[in-house]
């Protein structure tokens, strides 16, 4: 029948019978038949010709040929992963569906009630085109538009429900599937949706007409057709170039790269990459140009890349390199046999990868351009209005994208906008993500990372570390990765990675009725903001202060209405991911930053997200509490609830005296009397409280077998690693290194000195000691004092209290400017000499910095200074070699990881394309540093590769006991009954790091390093005194030395030990130094001008070496006390 011999088709029965056959007599069944016949009948080859036949595969399954459950459901299997080989997720959706009608096994989401989504109110006229948005009344049910973005991931999210009921036990298959591209799921929405509204017949103008992915579709048709036939000519006019033996325009072809998809792939990613980054890049109804290209450009590269991974069925080695029991990784043989280990399995899986090249910037912008060029002369739409004066309906055809300039900040900008009709129809989600498999968990253990570019999710391309575009930072990672020194980073992340989660349900529940309910509730914003706006004043026309107030009132209630409808999508985003994994296993790949921080790779819902995404996690596994697991799951529920600075023994009485809101917490978290919701983490809390109950109320809560992850949180970890740098006992006992009966809290110490000193302004009547007294909390002082020695000044101390006098909500807002600037001189003046080791490694780091910013490699100075004087025309103001400062800070941590700070000042290349000139930065072309980012960032940057480096050590040694092990920096998570076991590993590693002299080891690799480097004695005007005594030391005559410090009108400003005081924006850390880009600028002190300092010296290098200042002398405290503290991580 297939070939046509026989005069009858084959039907839906024929093919079920196949299919039964297949399933009784394959190779692999009970009863295994060999014949001809029956290999060319495989599930993958009858499900091509139930397609060709355009036969229903829901029918095929239903046929009564199948005549028990079990052999229906084994149809429905094989069908399904011969689909998912296939890349045709409608058909496993279409079985998911047969089977959920049939099934009798028990279904995780059959009582769930689905989540209400964020709407966008709006009112349609009766030709369905939007008239007007509803804001000011809240509509008595949700009616309108779910964000576009949120529909994709609601959509993408439901074909992961849908293939858990045909392939609930093969996750491999459910993971493929769950990584097929998100252009697949696209177009078939579109199309589908295409199809409905022509067989509904309305009219052109009608809802037909406005519909979004209407629109889309009718575009992808049109766009495709046209890429085909300028394709062809470009092939024609190119290989016209080559005969003529002529260079193409920008010496590159193109037809190659845009032969790598079919028409139909390049048009669908170039219309959905538009529409994602609609609103974004801080452009209305639109985006910039060179944006849009790039993104056109990398997505259609990130495609190919996927697509080859799927064709050539690429496999992946299961097994994770850092074996559970592994406890010789440490010692030389160990590692050896580690990284022999790994180098076989990415030999393994580079056999068949050729196609794994970087596309170039160049690349990217021309294939983008070429795409878009062709959508925005094919995408049209209808607008039509209404004639006042004659009733008549005016309909015109207009493209939906149109090129434009815009002015940002005094530059002009090009920019590609979208027609006023389409950006009534976009949302404004302000989450503007191209939906892809990597912002969702994994359901297998990700792959184990084989190099710096191949590990985490099985099908997509990732990257061991987030480069920021340095291209630097590659270079050193790529070598050391195959020199084969990363292999403790690669196998920590693959324990990080190959850890196990689920959703906690009984969490999950209570989030989703509130959720429903659209109320207010912990964290949760309201589906409708519930804000009043500020009353206008009855005097604000002649009072300029009450107009000052109202008018900042009002905008600070529109940033708040702003904010609601942004945190509620963002909190969407969770739950939907909440819902679509219940039940199931789920695995967080991960990645490190630049200093070699871990973090989850998919954003949406992981343990590093808020309190929310942590209430909603728990271990993929339980493990029996114990007599001290029963004890530790106390101590963490009282610090979640915020009394964290008791001794162990009291948070245990806390816990004890409070057993009745406990209970009533978890068996009536809404209804009851909501006392876990004042906890500092409300939903973590609620968790705990659940798992507690359960386990007290089992016959033995000992047995009890729980998941819930007990965290053990560092004392301001970033001071503590200064303490145990400089031996600092006072820092030590200041942040719990050293053996104490009760935990020091150095937030509330400080906070304490600066009530004393406002409680002295009182008495003499001052006006903000008035309106704070009583008021400096823990929290006002936390983050200032947290990042005091990360270099905080006093305009981000300022930034920073600002922040928490407003959220404290008893201050009026136009009041808490001021209120902040009078507490940070406060907060500023109780530090003193509170850290004052830590502050003297700090200036040591900074100092180092500066001098290796300013230096230039000896062989660089000399070509620079013969170009000098061999260059022609007229001279340059400056001096060649100032040019020649390219010299990135780089260091390399305990565990072999090459850090490269990034900071350089921006170069940018110029490319012309069909819309407009380009300006992209180009990582490939070399610039000169920005010294003072490189100067001002290398203090924090290094302590965090310190606590990175410290995580990692953990982590290993964790797997190597076999104990579960999670991390959100210096947060480290495990069960209840190993916290003990990890409690010991945490001093061991923090110990053993620290006993190895890690300033003397950087100094050292700093010489080393930069042994024939030479700095400009120019470079060092200002000096303070050790690098001063430094240069007397190297005959720099007394004249020149003082010329350096002398009289005049500079530019940097110095502070009092000559390190300059950063007063540019630093991004070093989103958490910790937030504020610290604001420096205040000190008065200027006078000295000698920058023309005659460069004028005397500017032929005099020094060594690099000969100048970089002496370690700061270490103190007394022994880093081994630490053993002894039970506070140390608590």
């Amino acid at each position: 029948m297939e070939n046509g011999h026989a005069h009858v088709q084959p039907t839906a029965n024929t093919y079920a019978i196949m299919l039964l056959a297949w399933l009784r007599f394959n190779p692999d069944s009970a009863s295994p038949t060999q014949t001809s016949a029956a290999e060319g009948h495989d599930p993958m080859s009858l499900l091509r010709s139930i397609i060709s036949r355009q036969v229903s595969p829901a029918l095929v399954v239903a046929d009564r040929a199948f005549t028990t459950n079990e052999e229906a459901t084994q149809a429905i299997k094989a069908l399904s992963r011969a689909a998912v080989q296939m890349g045709l997720s409608s058909v496993v959706n279409e079985l998911g569906l047969a089977d959920s009608l049939g099934r009798q096994v028990d279904d995780p989401l059959e009582k769930v009630p689905e989540a209400i989504p964020v709407m966008k109110p709006s009112k349609r006229n009766e030709d369905g085109t939007v008239s007007e948005l509803a804001t000011e009344s809240p509509p008595p049910a949700p009616e309108g538009d779910i964000p576009f973005n949120l529909d994709t991931l609601r959509r993408h999210l439901g074909q992961v429900i849908l293939a858990r009921r045909v392939l609930s036990e093969d996750v491999v298959s459910r993971q493929r599937l769950l990584e097929q591209s998100v252009y697949q799921v696209a177009v078939e929405r579109m199309k589908r949706q295409a199809e409905l509204f022509d067989q509904l017949g309305l009219p052109s103008k009608s809802l037909h007409s406005t519909d979004l992915r209407t629109w889309m579709w009718h575009w992808h048709q049109k766009l495709q057709a046209r890429i085909e036939a300028e394709i062809q000519n470009l092939e024609v006019e190119e290989r016209v170039i080559a005969r003529m033996k002529r260079k193409p325009k920008d010496g590159m072809s193109l037809t190659p790269f845009l032969r790598l998809l079919k028409p139909e792939k390049l048009s669908l990613i170039t219309i959905l990459e538009l529409m994602h980054l609609h609103g974004s890049g801080g452009v209305q109804d639109g985006m910039k140009t060179a944006r849009a290209l790039l993104s056109v450009g990398r997505a259609v590269e990130s495609e190919y890349k996927a697509e080859m991974c799927k064709k050539n069925n690429i496999s992946v080695p299961t097994s994770v390199p850092a074996r559970s029991g592994d406890q010789n990784i440490f010692t030389n043989l160990g590692y050896r046999d580690l990284h022999a280990r790994r180098v076989a399995a990415r030999k393994y899986m580079e056999d068949a990868e050729d196609w794994t090249t970087e596309w170039t910037q160049l690349v990217r912008v021309k294939v983008g351009s070429f795409l878009v060029d062709c959508l925005m002369d094919v995408a049209t739409v209808q607008r039509s209005i209404k004639d006042d004066r004659t009733g008549e309906i005016l309909t015109e055809e207009q493209p939906a994208f149109f090129h434009s300039y815009e002015y940002q900040r005094g530059h002009r900008l090009g920019v590609i906008k979208l027609n006023p009709a389409v950006a009534d129809r976009m949302s404004k989600d302000p989450i503007a993500e191209t939906l892809h498999p990597r912002h969702l968990p994994m359901l297998v253990k990700p792959k184990p990372w084989l190099s710096y570019n191949n590990g985490g999710y099985l099908y997509n391309r990732t990257w061991a570390m987030r480069f920021k575009e340095s291209r630097e930072q590659e270079l050193y990672l790529r070598h050391a990765s195959d020199a084969g020194r990363l292999e403790l980073v690669f196998a920590g992340l693959d324990v990080l990675g190959s850890t196990p989660w689920k959703v906690n349900k009984n969490v999950f529940d209570v989030v989703l009725q509130v959720w429903n309910s659209g109320e207010r509730f912990c964290k949760i914003p309201p589906a409708v903001p519930d804000e009043p706006e500020p009353e206008r004043p009855p005097n604000m026309e002649f009072d300029n202060k009450a107009r000052t107030i109202y008018i900042e009132r009002q905008k600070a209630w529109h940033q708040a209405k702003a904010s609601n409808h942004s945190d509620r999508c963002s909190i969407n985003y969770k739950v939907e991911i909440a819902r679509a994994f219940l039940g199931d296993t789920i695995y967080l790949p991960h990645n490190v930053d630049f200093r070699g921080r871990a973090y989850p790779i998919p954003p949406h819902l992981s343990h590093i997200g808020d309190d929310l995404s942590r209430g909603l996690l728990l271990f993929g596994e339980a493990k029996p509490l114990g007599e001290r697991g029963l004890r530790w799951l106390k101590i963490h529920l009282a610090n979640l609830y915020g009394y964290d600075k008791a001794s162990f023994d009291e948070r245990v009485e806390f816990v004890h005296e409070h057993l009745d809101d406990i209970y009533d917490s978890a068996e009536r978290p809404l209804e009851g009397r909501r006392w876990w919701t004042k906890a500092d983490d409300p939903w973590q809390c609620l968790a705990t409280c659940i798992e507690l109950r359960n386990a007290l109320e089992s016959p033995e809560p000992e047995a009890y077998e729980c998941a819930l992850p007990v965290h053990q949180d560092g004392t301001c970890n970033g001071l503590q690693h200064y303490a145990a740098l400089g031996g600092d006992a006072v820092g030590a006992a200041q942040v719990n290194l050293a053996a104490a009966d009760r935990p020091s809290d150095v937030y509330t110490y400080v906070a304490k000195m600066v009530e004393k000193l406002i409680e002295k302004d009182l008495e003499q009547g001052h006006e903000f000691a008035t309106l704070l007294s009583g008021k400096i909390s823990r929290k006002v002082v936390k983050q200032t004092v947290m990042t005091t020695v990360y270099g905080v000044t006093f305009i981000g101390a300022r930034d920073q209290i600002e922040r928490q006098l407003k959220d404290r909500g008893d201050i009026p807002p136009e009041q808490c400017w001021l209120a902040a600037s009078y507490v940070a001189k406060k907060v500023l003046e109780s530090i003193g000499d509170l850290f004052k080791g830590a502050k003297e490694i700090q200036n040591w780091l900074n100092a180092c910095a500066r001098l290796i910013a300013k230096s230039i490699p000896q062989d660089r100075l000399r070509q620079s200074l013969t170009e000098k004087h061999s260059s022609r025309g007229r001279p340059s103001s400056q001096p060649r070699w100032k040019k020649e400062q390219m010299t990135s800070v780089i260091w390399t941590t305990p565990l072999g990881l090459p850090i490269v700070q990034p900071y350089r000042a921006t170069k940018r290349k110029q490319v012309m394309t069909a819309l407009q000139t380009v300006f992209i930065s180009d990582p490939n072309v070399p610039s000169t540093v920005n010294s003072q980012k490189q100067a001002s960032a290398f203090p924090p940057n290094f302590i965090h590769s310190l606590d990175a480096t410290h995580m990692m050590l953990t982590a290993l040694e964790c797997r190597a006991r076999g104990i579960t092990f999670a991390s959100v920096h210096d947060s480290y998570w495990t069960h209840p009954s190993s916290i003990d076991q990890m409690n010991a590993i945490i001093r061991e590693t923090f110990i053993a790091l620290h006993s190895s002299d890690v300033l003397r080891a950087l100094e050292q690799e700093f010489r080393e390093r930069y042994a024939d480097y030479k700095v400009p004695l120019a470079a060092l005007r200002g000096s303070g005194k050790k690098i001063t005594n430094e240069l007397a030391k190297l005959n720099v005559s007394p004249d020149d030395i003082e010329l350096l410090q002398g009289e005049g009108e500079g530019e940097e400003v110095k502070s009092e030990d000559g390190l300059v005081d950063v007063t540019e924006e630093d991004d070093v850390d989103l958490e910790e130094t937030e504020g610290a880009e604001n420096a205040e600028k000190p008065k200027r002190r006078k000295r000698a001008s920058k023309d005659d300092i460069e004028g005397r010296l500017a032929t005099t290098f020094v060594d690099l070496v000969d100048v970089l200042p002496p370690l700061p002398q270490k103190g007394m405290f022994d880093v081994k006390a630490i053993k002894e503290s039970q506070y140390f991580f608590s």
